[in-house]
């Protein structure tokens, strides 16, 4: 072979496998979150996760040098990068473009900056003013059957007659029902997680996939800033659930974890939570209680996350900040929240208190311990950590209610109760509730007993706290005792139902008495402050007859419940000098005449005292 052919063979030959190394690594971005920031916001040295290929060696810089690239951090798998941005300069909207450059090739990318649709102070938080709607959304209505199956890359699992199916329940179809919302007397909606769960059991949406991204199944990213925004137009306000604990296992972190810290465990070696809430501020605790209580898994579906990774800390922080500033929303419902670092989570609720003045965040506590709930509310009496955490679930109420209902145990349930408030640094920054998505609703506890469960919304709806009915408590929906059946489907929520319990006209004699019940109820909260923000003096119960007055300035209410199945009579002058005192009760509208008063079976009253 002549010479010179056998360098241009040899030539053509490397050139080819440069050409195939150079094509094997290529600098490639698949996408990047957050995928915008806006400008003049408190929180503004972000950090960009960006997805793809071959990030080894690289640098990143901006066209405009008004946005400042801080620490670039590479990931061993080279498929994540994650670039801190200082936007403190930024003074224009826009979209600003960025290069990712390696020794090889380079690309580029458009990151947004925006104006801000919102005012910090447009968030407008929630409070003991507030009553609070929880909606399960699948669950709630179908609006827009066009999402029900067959979307993009997102299994069928439609099927109505499955427990732990998708029934089609969506965005548009809480849209289509505000009006109804708004008559009942509610101010605020609750949702259950939206964003995509692509996930064998995925309904209830808390097993995340992408914590951007709408699910399809209930619409979209736009839709929900409209929910936000007409519900904002008929004075109700939007509290989003976020999750910050865990995801599903079919989350791209999963299989490909930006860093091996990143989750806790694998799921092949994983710790199984335990729920020992009092772990954190229990003195004689073992480290071993307090890794399972914050390390361990919460199901072996759904892993935990490691908020002791700042690089995953940032970015659950900026999530929350990213759907408030976009949507527009008034507080955050953050689920399993003793599962978190108490450092991330303490920092987290700061950083949004601090974005948004008006903010409010309730944090969910499952136990039933008054002195527990009171040590993850901030500047707790009971626990020398601050947590920054405003609400919390005051599930102690809940499991109240349940033996009440359930057990047949005294009204003295009740009094217990409120004589812990001593516990808590505000007890009337408490979430309550008889019922949410993962409890038993209260007719099925009390055997439909109507009245036994109205006197429980009396006291709901009367007592100090932030009160929370869950969708259908309205109607005295039933439910059952497995999650996929008490979170039924509401009747008319779909065009084939036999009946529409939205509508007064369609619904029976129970629905309407329960509807009409907590209706009035929750009028007489809303016009009396005295239910709401007022002081609460309450008595020893007697034969079984709890009463307290709630007082605000001059206004003063008294509040009877008969925790007895049969007539039961209460001698007013006992506690009221009943000889100058004006007495009107205000859910019959009729004057009191009489210092004895007869009380059926489980029966109330609410009078004002003048």
């Amino acid at each position: 072979m002549p010479k010179n052919r056998f360098f241009r063979i040899s030539f053509l030959i490397n050139f080819f496998f440069l050409l195939i190394g150079n094509s094997f690594s290529q600098v490639k971005i698949d996408k990047i979150e957050p995928p915008n920031w806006w400008k003049g916001m408190k929180f503004n040295n972000i950090e960009l996760m960006i997805y793809g290929e071959n990030f080894k060696d690289v640098s990143v810089s901006f066209k405009d040098e008004k946005v400042k690239v801080g620490k670039i951090t590479e990931t061993e798998s080279g498929n994540y990068l994650f670039v801190e941005l200082d936007l403190s300069k930024i003074d224009t909207a826009g979209n600003y473009q960025f290069e990712i450059k390696s020794a090889d090739n380079s690309t580029s990318a458009i990151f947004p900056i925006n104006e801000r649709d919102f005012t910090p102070e447009s968030h407008m938080g929630f409070s003991q003013k507030d009553v609070i709607y929880l909606i399960t959304p699948d669950r709630f209505s179908n609006g827009d059957i066009s999402n029900d199956k067959n979307i993009g890359n997102l299994p069928n699992q439609f099927n109505r007659n499955g427990r732990l199916s998708r029934h089609g329940g969506d965005i548009q179809g809480i849209i289509n029902h505000l009006e109804y919302l708004k008559n009942l007397g509610i101010t605020a909606i609750w949702i259950n997680p939206l964003v995509e769960n692509n996930h064998p059991i995925s309904y209830h949406g808390y097993a995340a996939t992408d914590f951007y991204k709408i699910d399809a199944r209930f619409g979209n990213n736009e839709l929900y800033k409209t929910l936000v925004r007409e519900a904002h137009q008929k004075g109700l306000k939007i509290i989003y659930d976020h999750v910050s604990n865990h995801i599903s296992n079919n989350h791209i972190w999963v299989k490909n974890p930006p860093f091996a810290n990143w989750l806790h465990g694998t799921p092949e070696n994983h710790i199984n939570a335990k729920h020992e809430k009092s772990a954190y501020f229990d003195p004689n605790a073992s480290q071993q209680t307090i890794n399972n209580l914050e390390k361990g898994w919460f199901v072996s579906e759904m892993p935990d996350l490691n908020q002791e990774n700042e690089f995953l800390a940032k970015y659950l922080i900026q999530n929350t900040l990213w759907w408030a500033e976009f949507s527009g929303f008034d507080g955050i419902r953050e689920d399993t929240y003793p599962y978190l670092n108490p450092e991330f989570a303490s920092n987290w609720a700061k950083i949004l208190l601090e974005e948004y003045p008006n903010f409010n965040i309730v944090g969910e506590v499952w136990t039933g311990e008054s002195s527990y709930l009171a040590g993850f509310q901030a500047n707790s009496k009971v626990r020398n950590f601050q947590t920054n955490l405003p609400v919390v679930t005051d599930f102690a109420i809940r499991d109240a209610f349940a033996d009440f209902l359930t057990k047949d145990k005294s009204i003295n349930v009740f009094y217990n109760l409120i004589a812990h408030d001593f516990l808590y640094q505000n007890p009337n920054n408490l979430l309550t509730f008889v019922d949410n998505h993962d409890v038993e609703r209260p007719m099925l506890l009390a055997k439909e007993n109507l009245q036994k469960v109205k006197l429980a919304f009396v006291f709901l709806l009367t007592a100090r706290g932030i009160p929370q009915l869950f969708y259908g408590d309205e109607i005295g929906l039933v439910g059952g005792y497995d999650h996929g059946d008490l979170r039924q489907d509401f009747p008319g929520g779909w065009e084939e139902d036999s009946h529409n319990a939205f509508l007064e006209k369609e619904r029976n004699s129970v629905e309407n008495e329960t509807f009409n019940h907590l209706q009035k109820l929750i009028k007489i909260r809303k016009e009396n402050e005295a239910f709401s923000i007022g002081k609460t003096e309450h008595f020893e119960p007697i034969e079984n007859v709890y009463f307290y007055f709630r007082t605000e300035k001059e206004n003063k209410f008294l509040v009877i419940l008969n925790g007895n199945d049969k007539k039961t009579d209460f001698d007013l002058s006992n506690i009221i000098d009943f000889e100058n005192s004006k007495l009107i009760d205000i859910y019959n509208k009729r004057k009191i005449d009489s210092k004895i008063i007869e009380l059926c079976s489980y029966d109330f009253k609410i009078i004002r005292v003048k």
